[in-house]
């Protein structure tokens, strides 16, 4: 009785948690948090092997946690080399470890403050690596984190595009459609019984990745492992050049199965020394005001110098998928794009005039870019100092002709049109999307939400609008399509009754899939055509907008573009 009721109280007595430190033994470095993580990383090529938490093994055993596919990988470009390598080291002062794993191209940080079950990373790139993109990925034990993102889990499904878009159940998933606007990314993981992985992207994160605020990657995929990314380069609707330098500070938190906040400290890295840092004794602060946009969208204010960019969103999306409306300046940081641009975040209410704040951008002298929604509205020039406070006034120069008609809202996205709530979490064939058409779409009765968010030359073509004119209505007009993307040269061609317009330039070529991929965030672009005076009559008239292109393709891969807005005047 007396050895069952001893049994019981040990049983009631906190685990007592290893000292936290680093150890060494063969190849292997051990870095134990003091309070339930141990991680251990490979010293041959930066590894993460093992990832204990409170004793549930975290790491897959076939696939490890990794920069991009290896780091051995990133330094030789081939997926099978025996060449390349990585030097791996390791200190601990002041209560902080930090693993430094370096190649000739890549120095990659691993830093761990005792009592906190989180994994800080920085990563330094000198050059792009040969694979292509950048990517932290951690390949986990799905068997213990076998909950991520339903759209994103395509284990045991069927490819139907690529190696990437699979039917699984009936329905189509893919790795794309875990993917969030940078703006919104700041924490997203996996979970399992009792524990959670989670990405952390806090403070001036994004501030060397490419692509803007608006840009969408991978999150997470959901195979024979659980993988859980964050990328800071790839070619995925890559809108901007590849940028080098510091990448980061981001983590891998690990938790009992929480979310963890997204406003992670890691003011403590200013004192480090990791290559390419700027701690924040080195930045400044833009303040200032903005007008002319239209009051319910989203403002984003980007900062453009010859080697950086910032960027300043004011809104009332819902950040972080709290739906909260934030009502006063902010100067949350969300991130910055450099070298050619830089964006950098911050939040407020939208409306016609406001004012914000930006904190931790870099020095230099920028070109200012007002977005409604996340169309170019307006530019300015502004010069930011280390330790100082710069002023900007910022105000819409978009054209906003008087419409006869319009169809959408001019802001840079097909919101609000038919397909556009299911298209970034499914393919366009999905049997849960709705008809695509062709549409006919009539002025004055018509939904906008019955007006296709995007047009496939093999799918949907042409999309036609009817309409019935006043005699003050006809005459020489100009109906302008605003487009967010474009796929295989995809552009719009009208006909207006007999009359058949001269087909408009090919846009700008990204070489990637994006509506299939769950994006429409491509390069905005604006078709004016001029409606000679004649075409139009009195009464009904009809309207074919039509996709071309010298391209070809099948299906939903044949030449594509998104709807931004059509607009008569």
């Amino acid at each position: 009785m007396r050895f069952l009721f001893a049994a019981k109280i040990l049983a009631c007595v906190p685990a007592a948690f290893a000292a936290f430190g680093v150890t060494t033994s063969g190849n292997n470095m051990i870095v134990d948090s003091g309070a339930g993580l141990v991680t251990t990383i490979n010293t041959a090529n930066g590894d993460i092997t093992s990832m204990l938490f409170n004793g549930k093994q975290l790491q897959d055993s076939s696939k490890f946690t990794q920069l991009s596919s290896g780091l051995e990988i990133v330094e030789s470009g081939c997926l099978n080399a025996a060449a390349g390598s990585a030097t791996v080291t390791s200190s601990v002062a002041n209560n902080i470890a930090v693993i430094k794993i370096i190649t000739s191209t890549i120095t990659h940080y691993y830093i761990v403050r005792s009592g906190i079950n989180t994994l800080y990373i920085g990563t330094f790139a000198s050059a792009e690596p040969s694979v292509g993109e950048l990517r932290f990925i951690a390949r986990l034990n799905k068997a213990t984190l076998p909950n991520g993102d339903p759209n994103a889990e395509v284990n045991g499904g069927t490819a139907i595009e690529g190696s990437d878009v699979f039917l699984v159940n009936g329905i189509t998933r893919s790795k794309f459609y875990s993917s969030i606007p940078f703006i919104r990314d700041q924490v997203h993981g996996v979970t399992g019984s009792g524990v959670g992985a989670y990405i952390i992207v806090p403070s001036v994160s994004y501030e060397t990745s490419s692509g803007g605020p608006f840009f969408r990657d991978i999150d997470n995929q959901g195979s024979a492992q659980q993988e859980l990314y964050w990328y800071m380069n790839s070619n995925h609707e890559q809108t901007e050049a590849y940028r080098t330098g510091f990448f980061g500070p981001y983590a891998l938190a690990i938790t009992s199965g929480a979310a963890p906040s997204a406003n992670l400290d890691t003011s403590f890295m200013d004192s480090l020394g990791l290559q390419g840092y700027v701690p924040a004794s080195g930045r400044g602060t833009v303040t200032g005001t903005y007008s002319g946009t239209l009051p319910e969208l989203a403002v984003t204010i980007g900062f453009k110098v010859k080697i950086v960019r910032s960027c300043i969103v004011v809104h009332n999306v819902d950040l972080l998928c709290t739906r909260t409306l934030l009502r006063s300046i902010g100067s949350l940081d969300l991130g910055a794009y450099y070298l050619y641009r830089r964006i950098l975040l911050a939040e407020v209410i939208p409306s016609y005039r406001g004012g914000f704040t930006r904190t931790l951008m870099k020095p230099g002298t920028y070109t200012a870019t007002l977005y409604q929604g996340e169309l170019e509205a307006g530019t300015g020039t502004v010069t930011v100092r280390a330790g100082a406070t710069s002023s900007l006034m910022l105000t819409s120069t978009l054209s906003r002709p008087s419409t006869i008609w319009s169809i959408g809202t001019v802001d840079g996205t097909p919101a609000g049109f038919l397909n556009a709530d299911k298209i970034e979490t499914m393919h366009p064939s999905d049997s849960r999307m709705s008809n695509w058409g062709p549409i006919t779409f009539t002025i004055g009765s018509s939904s906008v939400g019955s007006f296709p968010m995007a047009q496939f030359k093999n799918v949907n073509n042409p999309t036609t609008i009817k309409w019935t004119a006043s005699s003050s209505q006809i005459g020489a007009r100009t109906l302008r399509i605003r487009t967010t993307e474009a796929f295989a040269g995809g552009r719009p061609q009208i006909t207006v009754n007999s009359w058949t317009s001269s087909a408009p330039a090919a846009p700008p070529k990204i070489d990637s899939r994006g509506v299939t991929r769950g994006t429409w965030r491509g390069l905005n672009q604006v078709y004016d055509f001029g409606v000679p005076s004649g075409t139009l009559v009195a009464g009904s008239n009809t309207i074919q907008i039509n996709t071309i292109s010298g391209s070809s393709g099948d299906v939903f891969l044949s030449p594509n573009f998104v709807y931004d807005s059509v607009e008569l005047f």
